[in-house]
């Protein structure tokens, strides 16, 4: 990976106006197509499948009225006054009449309507007028709609007793739409501020901002165009906006942060910019990988608006990997020199831990097998830069006494977790939009006048075409159910045109998020079977409230399998990096106080109303039900940006000789400065989300500040230095049969760094077709040495296994366990996929078509053509075709031959320049391959 990402960053670094270009233009087409064809948004939440939804789609089939978007005006009269009075009833009734004459308004019903009860409340001073809206959309409803309906509230209100009040709210002016002001902008100030502070330049600073904003604004675009095809939650665009600018920054920060210290130690700029990006830009793309997965695996929870929200959010991290590792290579190519930092700094570190002539970093693993970290190094006492800073003093701190600063840690984080257990979730409702609107002034009226559970009815129907007595049913039904616990009243209980399914609307004591709502909504499902006996028909129960309960319930189901997806991936992941058993174990640990914390600050803020008006609330509220899930997911992945960043620049002193206590104090003083600007910046665009907008989105910023705080400063830069102080040389330790089973994953650039150590090796030009030194794989060969020279035909004799090893190995499509190699002018392995297009590999074992394979063998591109099998060519074409191929490779003499075969002497006929021979030697009575002085010239 790390070479791709040098070669790209290469490129992008020399075409930086075409790049650029190219991202702008993306930019600038897709918003023009948005402001064209820009889908909108929906608030509406619901699980395909789930009983309610099942019940609420055979609703609109055979009731749609029920389903009909609505809008709720609520009369209210002064004290002493009443709605039933001589003088006040008709000019309600007269408003009512005003409604039905909006050519947009389906039905108004009267509270005094003889279908319906419950419609004026106990003390007379308040009625409830329901207008029915047809089949429209809460997010689409028209604006121009909205203020009329508003003002003929208005009119009604100016003809009763002075004092009298008319609210027009409900369904239709629930929907709150995503929006972006100036206290999110001041987010964006403060991450340039810290990104000045940091890297000491202005133009520098900016880059990471620019970055960003293009990833934000590109990801913002395809979310809305694609609104078009697939229903996309009003929180998605904002999450993505918010996410997108946490990570887009912080990603183009630490590959930044890498080029300006390179170009300090005097790195020309293209080098420079081509190595931050494989190195820092590989662990980038491991991070977003993580961020990625974790999103993604919202599906777990198998809830459609929920999966859609953490396939877009992905996208924005994702637009954000890419356009780090592209424009900003582009933009560091239009900077040239002038990204120099002013004062060029030398720290005097061991050449061998800093290896600052190549301008990098060591690495966690290599691309090549190397011996596990479990093989020890042996320890040394390497030449040390004074501690001093603040990140000296603080690892010197928390090192000292390890255990201790553990326990601290571990009872300071787990104390905010603590009140996770106590979480209230549920779905949103109008009880939590501002004060002041025109849907939370008609809850709070209709909470105070008729109770809460007027502003969440529940819908029981009833399947009654087989029914000889229908209203008997519907009586019976409605009898029983207001018998039952928790059942207000029942102002509803009426068939439908055709009489062949009943609605009853059940109004609770207790309002739509509580606790209680949700078990009477059980309750009413328990009845069923006794309603089927009874009555012989099949019930259900939906409505908006009970669609939301089960909702709530699926994601807190989900909680778990996510959770053990989440910490899964974690150690996995984790093992495979760091090729270690602790340091995974270490960093899920944390990750989980960090998000326990998180979560239990959000309960906290919105549950208990702690600090409510420092976020600008005015009472706590229930926290949105998929929070904990989502927060979760994001954590994650933020949480493995900082344990790679930090940990990966310990674990490079430690694999390079530095004692292990030693290497945790070098690594963290490398490492602080860069993993605290990061988590400043990304605290700062979560915590400017938090006092404006929509409480989902608050809730989620609120928990994600808080976790990536405690996680950055706590967990990675406190309890993960003690932690591996304590443990030393055993941090590092992971079983051998492991290590060999495990994948190489080079996320530090150790493939750029052998090329930058090796690219005068074994000659500057790299003109020959192949060469290798030590080459081996095990079980098959070991020490060959290997060189073939542009128009050359060499060969190599052997045992069949170990001739077919070494020349899939030699041709790129074999790794190699150890040596250095050389093949078409590219090292092995770490440049296998390019080698593999160079170097032409033919198996003359198998004979269908050998003689077309030879002949189309040489390609303009070709370096090396490897035949293998070649004593097997016996058929004159094939013959013919080969040896053809070799006396074009000597003619040309651009394009090397290496021929394998178990026996040389049957090479003779093809004359070649040379032939080495694999030898075998005896295991007990097996036979295997092994290697005499390798295949030479």
């Amino acid at each position: 990976m790390s070479s791709f990402l040098h070669d790209l960053s290469a490129w992008c670094f020399r075409r930086a106006k075409t790049v650029i270009a190219i991202w702008l233009g993306i930019l600038a087409l897709l918003g023009v197509l948005t402001l064209g064809f820009g889908g909108s948004f929906e608030n509406t939440f619901s699980i395909p499948g789930a009983p309610s939804q099942t019940a609420m789609d055979n609703l609109k089939a055979t009731f749609p009225e029920a389903a009909d978007l609505t809008a709720d005006v609520v009369v209210v009269v002064p004290k002493g006054e009443s709605v039933e009075s001589a003088a006040t009833k008709p000019k309600i009734e007269q408003g009512v009449a005003d409604f039905k004459k909006l050519g947009f308004v389906s039905s108004a019903t009267s509270p005094w309507d003889k279908f319906v009860s419950g419609m004026v409340s106990e003390d007379k001073t308040s009625a409830v007028i329901q207008v029915d809206l047809g089949n429209q959309d809460q997010i689409s409803f028209p604006d121009a709609d909205k203020a009329a309906l508003q003002k003929t509230g208005q009119k009604i209100e100016r003809t009763l007793p002075v004092g009298s009040q008319v609210n027009v709210g409900g369904q239709a002016f629930g929907a709150t739409m995503p929006t972006l002001g100036v206290t999110e902008a001041l987010g964006v100030v403060v991450a340039l501020i810290v990104l000045f502070i940091t890297l000491g330049s202005i133009v520098a600073a900016g880059m990471p901002i620019a970055t960003a904003l293009i990833g934000v604004g590109i990801s913002t675009c395809i979310t809305m165009l694609l609104a078009n095809f697939t229903d996309i939650n009003s929180t998605t665009p904002l999450l993505a906006v918010m996410l997108g600018l946490a990570v887009g920054i912080d990603y183009a920060l630490f590959i930044l942060s890498r080029h300006r210290d390179q170009l300090a130690d005097g790195v020309d700029p293209q080098t420079s910019a081509s190595r931050a990006v494989a190195t820092s830009g590989s662990a980038v793309v491991f991070a977003g990988a993580t961020v990625i997965i974790a999103l993604v695996g919202l599906s777990i929870a198998r809830i459609p608006f929920l999966t859609v929200m953490g396939i877009f959010a992905a996208i924005g991290v994702a637009l954000a990997v890419v356009i780090a590792l592209t424009v900003l290579p582009a933009f560091m190519g239009l900077m040239g020199t002038r990204m120099t930092p002013r004062t060029r700094r030398r720290k005097g570190k061991d050449k061998k831990v800093q290896d600052a002539a190549q301008g990098q970093d060591a690495v966690l693993t290599g691309s090549v097998k190397q011996p596990a970290p479990s093989a020890q190094p042996q320890p040394k006492k390497a030449e040390k830069a004074p501690r001093r800073g603040v990140f000296a003093w603080w690892v010197h701190v928390v090192t000292k006494v390890p255990a201790v600063t553990i326990l601290v840690v571990v009872v300071l984080v787990g104390s905010l977790a603590i009140p996770v257990k106590d979480l209230h979730l549920s779905l949103p409702s109008a009880a939590e939009d501002a004060v002041g609107t025109p849907s939370r002034q008609t809850y709070d009226t209709l909470t105070d006048k008729f109770g809460e559970g007027f502003n969440g009815p529940i819908i029981v129907t009833a399947d009654i075409v087989n029914s000889t007595d229908p209203m008997g049913v519907i009586n019976g039904l409605k009898k029983d159910i207001k018998a039952l616990p928790g059942v207000k009243q029942v102002p509803v209980a009426t068939p439908n045109q055709n009489v062949d399914t009943a609605m009853i609307q059940v109004i609770p004591t207790t309002g739509p998020s509580d606790e209680a709502t949700a078990d009477l909504v059980s309750r009413l499902r328990d009845q069923q079977g006794k309603w089927k006996s009874e009555f012989g028909v099949d019930t259900g129960v939906t409505g908006v409230t009970a669609i939301q309960i089960d909702v709530s319930s699926r994601l807190g189901s989900a909680m778990f399998p996510f959770a053990l997806f989440v910490v899964g991936l974690c150690l996995i992941l984790l093992t495979v990096v760091f090729r270690s058993i602790a340091v995974p174990i270490k960093a899920t640990v944390g990750y989980l106080l960090s998000a326990g914390a998180g979560l239990g600050v959000a309960q906290l803020v919105f549950n208990r109303g702690i600090g409510l008006s420092i976020i600008n609330m005015d009472k706590p509220v229930p926290i949105i039900s998929f929070m904990p899930i989502v927060v979760m997911g994001i954590l994650f992945g933020l949480a493995m940006d900082y344990e790679v960043f930090l940990v990966s620049r310990m674990r490079e002193f430690y694999t390079h000789g530095v004692e292990a206590k030693q290497a945790v104090v070098d690594g963290f003083v490398a490492a602080g400065k860069v993993v605290t600007a990061a988590a400043l910046i990304m605290f700062s665009v979560f915590a400017f989300f938090i006092p404006e907008g929509m409480n989902a989105l608050r809730e989620i910023a609120l928990a994600l500040a808080v976790g990536i705080v405690v996680d950055a400063f706590l967990v990675r830069m406190t309890l993960v230095p003690a932690v591996l102080t304590l443990l030393g040389d055993k941090a590092w330790w992971l079983p051998k049969w492991l290590e060999e089973h495990l994948p190489v994953l080079d996320i530090e650039g150790e493939a750029v760094r052998r090329e930058a150590q090796l690219a005068d090796w074994p000659t500057p030009e790299h003109t020959e077709a192949v060469h290798g030194e030590g080459l081996a794989v095990e079980g098959l060969f070991s020490d060959v040495r290997a060189h073939v020279e542009p128009g050359e035909v060499q060969a190599v004799a052997g045992p069949p296994g170990a001739v077919t090893g070494l020349l899939l190995a030699l041709s790129g499509r074999l790794t190699l366990d150890a040596g250095d190699c050389r093949s078409a002018g590219e090292l092995l392995p770490d440049r296998a996929a390019k080698v593999r297009r160079l170097v032409t590999y033919v198996d003359a074992a198998e004979p269908d078509g050998l003689a077309d394979r030879l002949r189309e063998g040489l390609h303009p591109t070709t370096r090396l053509a490897v035949i293998d099998h070649a004593d097997r060519v016996v058929d004159p074409e094939s013959r013919a075709a080969l040896e053809h191929l070799c006396t074009r490779a000597r003619t040309a003499g651009r394009t090397g031959v290496l021929l394998g075969a178990q026996r040389a002497g049957r090479l003779d006929w093809l004359n070649p320049d040379g032939v080495g021979e694999l030898a075998s030697t005896q295991t007990s009575a097996d036979e295997t391959p092994a290697l005499s002085e390798g295949a030479n010239r």
